[in-house]
């Protein structure tokens, strides 16, 4: 990943852990010890589907544009059918307190998004490439 996609990860990744540290020491207090994993498992499911997506919209972003939109679309329909399988697998689990779970994936979520969305208004990207330096470009058309 070229380092500004890097940086973006990086500034919507850290504030969804911190939130995620809180959502479990919370839980942990509201619900014992298993309110502390359900958030736990909460954010580190959040921060991988989040993370995979915006890894995949930016390779897609730059291979092939023209599917952009199309791919945010799959992906977000790829995440919600992802999430219900993972809530169908673990429906009647007592490993964790599902309460905390929930509301631990929806701060999270909430908390990447603000990230994420901050991050890419603070970015510096380019519209136009800029030539490289060091190399005159080829002059074309009629001299004179």
């Amino acid at each position: 990943m070229p380092s500004n996609d890097v940086r973006i990860l990086l500034q919507a990744a850290v504030p969804a852990a911190a939130v995620g540290a809180v959502a479990a020491v919370v839980s942990a207090v509201v619900a014992g010890g298993k309110g502390a994993v359900g958030a736990v498992v909460a954010t580190v499911l959040a921060m991988l589907f989040m993370g995979i997506g915006l890894y995949v919209l930016q390779r897609t972003a730059k291979s092939l544009p023209h599917l952009f939109q199309a791919m945010g679309l799959m992906l977000y329909a790829a995440q919600i059918l992802l999430l219900f399988v993972f809530l169908a697998a673990f429906k009647n689990t007592t490993l964790f307190n599902p309460r905390s779970f929930a509301v631990s994936l929806l701060v999270v979520t909430l908390a990447w998004i603000a990230a994420q969305t901050r991050a890419h208004m603070k970015a510096k990207v380019l519209y136009v490439e800029p030539e490289p330096t060091g190399e005159k470009p080829e002059k074309t058309g009629h001299s004179s």
